[in-house]
């Protein structure tokens, strides 16, 4: 099971699905499938899956609706299928569904370095983009750099606003974070950009002005992944489908920052809660 920060807004209650309690965590996994449900024609007894369930996954076992469980390649590691679908999902339907990231642009990536931004900036790089992450610290930006940034922001001591002016302004910015950072990157974007607010990290959701987005001709793109799944499934499939060849094709890989048991669940939330973890963290169910 894959962990996520969304993970510990639920244990708040601020996140925006809310399960009936009591509930069990867990948006993402891979899983074997035991037993199909009448009609379920495209998956087969003892094939690996991902899915992006939404919660549940933090057990030994699951019952999921068939059209949200994702047949994975054989060669697939079990980590690697749990730590794939939200991140790389989110970043490339953001990106490339929502923001249409064009070659040679310039993405911002705020919180490049967590379970999504390292995805973005991945992504970014593969879909042609000059790529400007932006991170805490001198170990979080050599793991950016790895993944394919052009340019490294670190957000402790730099001024976000003046570091991505200098580099020649912001085409999109890819925003978990939000707060401070957001209204940094707000202020360094170019005429005609596009803004992905995709969560609040900071705890705070910053407030845009109207006047702001007029003048520049900006676009404010609000995007939560876990709608389409009413609102346009197909968006989820095919996006799936293309991240599944990339992999196969050995152009993206998951970063996993740590695997714990399932009995220390609590230790990889207090890493994503705490903003300590890079990439993803994982749950070995058995």
């Amino acid at each position: 099971c894959g962990l996520n920060f969304a993970d510990t807004l639920v244990i708040k209650g601020t996140y925006q699905e809310k399960p009936s309690l009591p509930a069990t965590l867990g948006m993402e996994i891979c899983g074997t499938i035991e037993a199909l449900g009448a009609g379920v024609t495209h998956l087969r007894v003892g094939q690996k899956i991902g899915a992006y369930a939404g919660f549940g996954g933090l057990a030994e076992y699951g019952t999921f609706p068939a059209d949200i469980c994702v047949p994975m390649p054989d060669h697939m590691n079990a980590v690697d299928v749990a730590a794939f679908l939200v991140a790389y999902g989110t970043s490339h339907i953001a990106l490339d569904f929502k923001a249409g990231l064009q070659p040679k642009e310039r993405l911002l990536v705020l919180g490049a370095s967590g379970g999504v931004g390292l995805t973005a900036v991945e992504l970014g790089k593969l879909m042609g983009a000059e790529v400007i992450a932006c991170a805490r610290g001198s170990e979080k930006l050599a793991l950016c750099k790895a993944a394919g940034a052009d340019h490294l922001i670190d957000s402790e001591t730099a001024d976000i606003r003046t570091a991505v002016k200098a580099l020649g302004g912001a085409d999109v910015v890819y925003d978990p974070i939000g707060g401070a950072q957001f209204q940094a990157a707000l202020k360094a974007t170019n005429p005609g950009a596009r803004l992905l607010p995709l969560g609040f990290a900071s705890g705070e959701v910053p407030q845009i002005p109207a006047n702001y987005l007029l003048v520049k001709n900006l676009t404010v793109l609000g995007f939560y992944i876990g709608a389409y799944k009413t609102l346009n499934p197909k968006v989820l499939t095919d996006s799936f489908a293309t991240l599944i060849d990339w992999y196969v094709a050995g152009q993206i890989k998951p970063h996993v920052s740590s695997v714990h048991a399932l009995e220390d669940a609590n230790v990889g939330l207090e890493l994503l809660r705490t903003r300590k973890a890079t990439g993803k963290v994982v749950i070995q169910i058995s």
